[in-house]
């Protein structure tokens, strides 16, 4: 988007302010569809900073997440978690996992995530 959508920025802004990992959103960016909860980025930067701690190979750069930077003015990426790349009917990865979006790069969103059945 070359203008940011006021409605997403201020989603993220209030995920943000209030620390909450409840909001389920559906993007739609380069053509991927990602669907999930959002986390604040400090709550983000810890999980993925735990996940490469516990990592045999990964493990060096658990400290680039664990160093939270001073933001000023309002969200520019959006934090998913337990997030699913959509693919035809399957969910990747099937356990949910860790993605960070530029919200300048969503062309399309709604509310809630997406989920398949065979029923």
């Amino acid at each position: 988007m070359s203008k940011h959508d006021e409605l997403l920025v201020a989603i993220a802004a209030l995920v943000e302010s209030g620390q909450s990992n409840q909001m389920s959103l559906t993007v739609v960016t380069d053509g991927a569809v990602i669907t999930g909860r959002l986390a604040p980025e400090t709550v983000w930067r810890q999980r993925v900073s735990e996940v490469l701690t516990d990592s045999t190979h990964l493990g060096e750069f658990s400290v680039i997440f664990d160093t939270a930077t001073e933001k000023n003015g309002p969200p520019t990426h959006l934090h998913f978690h337990v997030a699913r790349i959509l693919q035809g009917t399957v969910g990747i990865p099937e356990t949910g996992g860790m993605y960070r979006v530029a919200i300048e790069d969503i062309n399309a969103w709604t509310v809630g995530d997406f989920s398949y059945s065979d029923h």
